[in-house]
This record gives structure tokens, sequence and C-alpha cells, in this order.
């Protein structure tokens, strides 16, 4: 037992299962966003139906990573729960809306127009929700020996705004580029034709973000400026894939966007997880300072090894299933 840190292990496993609900969820989020800006009410169709196979099963990541929040570093909990209530009660609630919606959109001919709007809505919350999370995270939290002493709407500041909005814009990206690999016709072209707008805005969130996060916490500022230091290459990675997506949408690919974006996300990311690595409870605690007894992260990582294997074979069977293009007319009804 010695030789193993399951706290290192148990933060490795939740990072993973947060970088995947945000990869596989953000993307149909982001479909959500962008809904009042179809084209047409059959573009609308299309959209839904590309990820009604699947946006359920995105969301088993948010489960794991929740539940191995609770399990491996319960004190986390006793800070996030009361500094964050509002925050993670809105965006459950747009969680809810949302599916509410998927079930009742397509059964629905004189309230259809409603549905859209709880689709739209839920997911406009529930993005704004999670980004302003993470905005609350890395601006931090006033602690007292692991009891949060700051108000209910200490999280709301301009800066999370920022988080929020970045957020959602990003997830309409993802949406976007999703949209391109699953679509043709008119609903493809304009999903091309928004893309670029879109990528244009991320960046220039990327950028407020970046300069803005050093000035928020002194610690990231040192992480970064001090020394030159590998993670520089994160940020040079997403800018990387962020050329990659203009050129493969310039040219038309269908696949590549889709999978230029993820990259995008993906070296952000990780960008976060450099800046604040160990802290957990920003601004002194880290994981180790947070972690449950030895003995109950083992016994619940001896579950989750079984359980994270059979989660991604279902999720790859599923997308490999609802492969290909989605038309009007076809999928969910």
């Amino acid at each position: 037992m010695a030789s193993f840190d399951l706290s290192l292990i148990w933060a490795l496993i939740i990072g993973f299962g947060v970088m995947m609900y945000v990869l596989m969820d953000g993307f149909d989020l982001g479909l959500g966003i962008l809904y009042p800006f179809a084209p047409n009410e059959e573009a609308r169709d299309v959209m839904m139906n590309s990820v009604a196979p699947v946006w359920d099963g995105n969301e088993t990541w948010l489960v794991l990573g929740g539940a191995g929040l609770l399990g491996a570093f319960p004190l986390v909990y006793s800070v996030y729960l009361p500094a964050l209530y509002i925050g993670v009660f809105l965006m459950l609630a747009g969680l809810i809306f949302r599916g509410i919606a998927f079930e009742f959109r397509f059964k629905s001919r004189r309230n259809r127009v409603w549905w859209n709007r709880a689709f739209c809505w839920g997911s406009a919350v529930a993005a704004f929700a999670q980004g302003a999370v993470v905005g609350a995270y890395i601006q931090g939290f006033p602690v007292e020996d692991f009891v949060y002493v700051g108000g209910a709407l200490d999280w709301l500041t301009p800066f999370t705004l920022l988080t929020g909005l970045s957020l959602m814009t990003g997830y309409a990206l993802l949406g976007a580029t999703w949209l391109i690999l699953k679509s043709e016709g008119e609903v493809q072209r304009w999903a091309y034709r928004i893309t670029p707008a879109l990528l244009v805005a991320v960046l220039v969130a990327f950028a407020a973000i970046s300069v803005w996060t050093p000035l928020v916490d002194p610690a990231v500022f040192e992480r970064w400026f001090d020394h030159l230091h590998l993670i520089w290459v994160l940020p040079a990675l997403a800018l990387g894939c962020a050329a990659w997506l203009a050129m493969a949408v310039h040219r038309r690919q269908e696949g590549q966007p889709f999978v230029a974006t993820l990259g995008l996300f993906l070296f952000t990311y990780l960008g976060l997880v450099a800046s604040k690595w160990p802290v957990i409870v920003p601004p002194d605690y880290t994981i180790w300072d947070a972690a449950s007894a030895p003995e109950s992260q083992l016994f619940l990582l001896i579950g989750v090894l079984f359980v994270i294997p059979i989660v991604l074979a279902y999720t790859a069977w599923t997308y490999w299933v609802f492969r290909g293009k989605v038309r009007p007319g076809d999928g969910y009804h």
C-alpha cells in the first residue's frame, strides 16, 4: 500500500471523468445554446436527433466525477456545497429542463415552441453555471479549517461571469463542429458559416481569461511567469488546435473541425489543471489535505476500476452504432 499514492490516483480519475464530461456533454449543451439561431424547425430536428442517442450517456461522466469526489475527497464538499450551492442548483435545474425537453419536444405539436425554449435555456443555464463554478474555483474560497466562511453569492463576480459566458461560447463552438460532422445540406452549411465567428469569440475569451487569471490568483502568476516552464506548451498546443480548426473549416473538412475543437478544449483544461495543481480547495488546501482515509479510497478504487472500462466500452459502442449522418426525418421520435 505504501508504494501507491491513492490521493494522486483518485485525483487523476476524477480529473479524467471531468474532462470526459466536458468533451462529451459539451457539444450537446452547445447545440442547445445554438438552438434559437438555427435556420428553421427542420434544422432543429436534425440538431436534436444528432445527440438524442448519446446525450444521457454523456452525463454518466458527471455522475462518476461527482461521486468519486465525494468518496475520495469528502472534505471538498464541506467547502464547495455551501460556497457553490446556487451555482450547482442552477446547473442541475438546467440539465433537468434540457432532459425533459428531449422527451417531450417530439411528442408535442401545439407546445413545441416552449420545449424548444426549455432545451435552449436549460442548456445555456447549465453551461453558464459550469463555467462560473470553474471561475469560482480559480479565484478561490474564504475557508477556515475546511469550513466555508463566505456568503452564498461570493462565487458570482465579474471574473466568474466571464468564465461562465466563455464556456457557453466554447460549448457553442463544440456544438457547431459536431453539427458539421453529423449533418449535411443546409444544416451543415449553416454550421460552417457560424464556426469561424464562434472560434474568434472563443479565442478572445481565452485571451481575456488568460490575462485575468494571474491577477485573480498570484500563485498562478508565479507558476507561469517566475520561470520558463514546459506548461507553456499547453497554450501553444491549444492555439495550434485553433489554427487547425480554422484551416479545416476553410477546406470544408467534416471530421477534423470537431477533433480540433476537442483538442482546443483538452489543452485548455490541462492548462487550468497545471495552473492550480495540486490545490483542490483554493487557495491553500491540496488533494492530500482533503483526502478521505486510505482504506475508503482503496475500497472505492476497486469498484471504479471495474466501472470505468464498462462505461468506456458502452460509450464507444453507442457512438459506433449511431455513427454517420443525421438527415431530416431520421432519428428520435
